[in-house]
């Protein structure tokens, strides 16, 4: 897998030059791989980006509607015929984004894949799970985990690390020298953009935590961004250094709750940066940004690429 994903970084790189939005170029990895993984037909694989932004920018009208898939499965095309024709619930408030009635075409999509797999299973990670005995319900999770969580973050984290080295040149100029430095880079672009800014979770028994009680059933927003800029944690935490060592950051979370895609998003990131570090790139206009307070994310990061 790590071959094929390092063979899809360089065709898509090797194919791009002069003026170009940094973020439409590699948005189609994270895509592809995930499609890979879950034996998604590729004709489908523009569904999962789709998804993806109706659930992470809802709040940002470019994101809120998305709809790029083009000639589709048969599976895909029925799905798409689910999509709700409104995110507005009967008294005219908004419907929560992450919720099955707001995405009832992309679990009618699941389900048909599901049914698919069991008929003629593939070598692939669904297939698997589902003969595993999941769960309706698991399955269902699990779906919208790798279809979302493994699709957005990348997608804002590899433009994100991008433009932080162009914000560093002396910083990116060192990795150019020094490409034994990647894995280290790769560390502290994740510490210095976390792609997921923050996490909620509720508490299930009373606890203290820095002098503050905190009791059951108490909502508990965790800030990586915050975690990651600790002063009691990292010296000089403010200060972008693709040779620090240790780096414990919070990006891919911790304990029970590490994320299951942490090394796949690292060879994802290394693929595509081992192929940058040899051109010419520079930002030729302002980024812009999601409108989101969950995702650290970018929509637009115009560069012009040259071979050097």
């Amino acid at each position: 897998l790590e071959s094929t994903i390092h063979q899809r970084a360089r065709d898509i790189i090797t194919a791009a030059h002069g003026e170009l939005d940094f973020v439409d170029l590699v948005a189609d990895l994270p895509v592809w791989t995930l499609a890979h993984i879950m034996g998604v037909p590729a004709s489908d694989r523009r569904l999962l980006y789709d998804w993806a932004s109706r659930v992470i920018g809802y709040q940002d009208a470019e994101y809120a509607d998305l709809s790029t898939a083009g000639d589709l499965s048969p599976i895909g095309r029925q799905a798409v015929r689910q999509r709700p024709p409104t995110t507005l619930r009967p008294d005219g408030r908004p419907m929560n984004p992450r919720s099955k009635a707001a995405l009832t075409d992309m679990f009618a999509y699941a389900h048909a894949l599901a049914d698919a797999k069991r008929k003629n299973p593939g070598d692939d990670v669904m297939s698997r799970m589902l003969s595993g005995g999941l769960s309706d319900a698991e399955f269902e999770n699990m779906f919208f985990l790798f279809a979302v969580a493994g699709n957005e973050t990348l997608r804002n984290g590899i433009p994100g690390g991008l433009l932080t080295l162009l914000e560093h040149p002396t910083e990116f100029k060192r990795l150019r020298d020094d490409s034994s430095l990647l894995d280290s880079a790769i560390n502290e672009m994740l510490r210095y953009w976390p792609p997921v800014m923050d996490f909620r979770r509720t508490a299930t028994q009373d606890v203290e935590l820095g002098s503050q009680p905190i009791h059951t059933g108490d909502k508990v927003v965790v800030y990586h961004a915050s975690a990651n800029r600790d002063e009691t944690v990292f010296s000089d935490p403010d200060t972008f250094d693709i040779t620090r060592s240790p780096n414990d950051h919070v990006s891919f979370g911790f304990g029970p709750h590490y994320c299951l895609g942490a090394h796949l998003a690292r060879v994802q990131m290394r693929a595509v940066f081992r192929e940058l570090l040899p051109l010419h790139i520079e930002q030729t206009g302002p980024p812009a940004r999601l409108a989101s307070n969950f995702q650290n994310g970018l929509k637009h990061l115009p560069v012009h690429l040259t071979r050097r």
